[in-house]
């Protein structure tokens, strides 16, 4: 594998939500997270092809711990394969 594929074991966790409501509840998400062990950073996105829909992307050294995710709001999380 070449060198610059090698990643220390990492993570990247989304939230995904619909709405206002969802919008509210993602940012206060956003806010809690750098109290939990293994944060490293973490992005509010907005799209304006998709103004409705809020996102969360937070990246975390090694497994992502056991977040509180807004009701209403769909997660998933990803181990990094590659990064440059």
């Amino acid at each position: 594998m070449p060198a610059q594929d090698r990643v220390p074991a990492a993570c990247v966790h989304y939230a995904e939500g619909k709405g206002e409501a969802a919008r509210a509840a993602l940012h206060a998400f956003l806010d809690a997270l750098p109290g939990q062990a293994g944060f490293l950073g973490a992005e509010l996105l907005l799209s304006a092809a998709q103004p409705e829909l809020t996102l969360v992307a937070s990246r975390w050294a090694g497994e992502v711990p056991p977040l509180p995710v807004p009701e209403g709001v769909r997660a998933w999380v990803f181990q990094v394969q590659a990064s440059r």
